[in-house]
């Protein structure tokens, strides 16, 4: 007799599905037609190959009623609610009369979720369980209460958030942190600031990382890819992927180191390979601009094809990772999966995944903040290339312990295990 299957509703960050995905031109419809990769569908993919069915559930200001479709590429079905009409005239209140108070930008998101209606929503869908993108946000706290009083257990994943956006929030999070089904935090240092604020039983943290499917993300041929792309075959590429963001992913940082690393070599400049683009796209090509000519290509764009997200992975020698913020970094992951030796900073998640093996070093991690020490890390890698092979074969080998069966089982057991 085969097994039934569960459904868990998972409730990405951000009041309205436009908050992010306008930054980066994603529409509806290009989110159904063509969005992938990310730990969003990542988690999806997971969780199906644990038999564990996932309903993807927005809001939004743009709809007039419930809005259901099939995202095409993994199958998922996606609910979008429409913002509660409270929620659209208090933060258009607030953008007027007060757009820098905190205390009611927290009171805006808590308005962002209507109980009734995702309570509505989650019934009709069939969901016995809810799984909240992050635990530092008011809808976190919505959905705590609202599983206590419908009998369906909430939990919530870290990608990134650490803190609410008032003070307002600390009591209501202090209570939903002890009313929820769990807390799932792959980053060791965040682990350890949320037992030590909220005190939790070890019990209700579990350490699961996100997941990739590393069977697919494996290293191409480096020529081939090259020759597909036109990057020259001799020249030594290091590549960033990810949004544009200049202050939060480091790319100043980026660029200074990589103004060091040109000046030291230059006879045999390496190439700067740039893959993204977001909200500070403008500022970033003020600056590109300012770097020796030929030493950076830019794709400037929000790629959503995953597969030439990999060629380019593929193309390179080194990945980077210079931000001053992150969760659990998929970029690093994906790197490592192609076999690239990383270079990152040393923030949440980068010792989780770099460090993953006591016996296989991935890459390279620097003080955070620090130009010259990423540009001496970076100088050594593309300098040595043995070196440079060494590692990426490491972090392969350890890219393949993130795998969509090992960690969806993973998350399949906590979900369900109150579920």
């Amino acid at each position: 007799m085969t097994a039934p299957r569960h459904a868990v509703a998972l409730l990405p960050a951000g009041d309205r599905f436009e908050d992010f995905f306008d930054k980066i031109d994603v529409t509806l419809e290009t989110f159904r037609r063509d969005q992938t990769g990310g730990w969003l569908f990542n988690y999806v993919e997971a969780l199906g190959r644990a038999r564990c069915d996932t309903v993807l559930i927005f809001m939004s200001a743009r709809v007039p009623s419930v809005l259901r479709f099939v995202h095409e590429p993994t199958g998922c079905p996606v609910s979008v609610l429409p913002s509660p009409v409270l929620h659209r005239k208090f933060r258009a209140a607030r953008w007027r009369f007060a757009p820098r108070s905190r205390l009611l930008r927290s009171v805006e998101a808590y308005l962002a979720t209507s109980p009734r209606a995702l309570s509505r929503e989650l019934k009709e869908l069939g969901c016995g369980v809810i799984l909240c993108q992050e635990y530092e946000s008011a809808r976190f706290d919505v959905c705590v209460l609202l599983g206590r009083l419908t009998g369906l257990p909430a939990f919530a994943t870290y990608q990134g958030a650490q803190r609410g956006h008032s003070p307002l929030e600390i009591p209501l999070r202090r209570l939903a942190m002890r009313l929820c089904g769990g807390l799932i935090i792959g980053s060791a240092v965040e682990r350890e600031r949320v037992w030590g604020r909220y005190r939790l039983p070890a019990r209700k943290v579990a350490s699961i990382p996100n997941p990739l499917d590393v069977r697919r993300w494996k290293p191409q041929d480096r020529h081939e890819a090259r020759r597909a792309l036109g990057f020259p075959p001799d020249r030594r590429i290091v590549i960033w992927h990810g949004r544009v963001q200049i202050e939060r992913k480091g790319l100043d940082l980026l660029l200074a180191a990589w103004r060091q690393v040109c000046a030291a070599r230059s006879d045999r400049q390496p190439l700067l390979l740039l893959v993204g683009s977001g909200r500070d796209a403008e500022e970033l090509r003020h600056r590109v601009a300012d770097l020796p000519a030929g030493t950076v290509h830019w794709v400037d764009e929000y790629v959503q094809d995953r597969d030439r997200v990999w060629l380019y992975l593929s193309a390179a020698d080194v990945a980077t990772l210079p931000s001053r913020h992150e969760g659990f970094p998929v970029a690093v992951l994906e790197a490592m999966a192609c076999a690239l030796p990383v270079v990152a900073a040393d923030i949440s998640g980068v010792r989780d995944l770099l460090q993953a093996s006591p016996d296989r070093e991935a890459g390279a991690i620097v003080r955070s903040g620090d130009a010259g020490a990423l540009a001496d890390a970076l100088g050594r890698l593309i300098d040595d290339e043995n070196l440079s092979r060494e590692l990426g074969s490491s972090a392969r080998s350890v890219a393949e312990n993130f795998s969509l069966e090992d960690v969806g089982t993973q998350l399949a057991d906590v979900l369900l295990r109150n579920g």
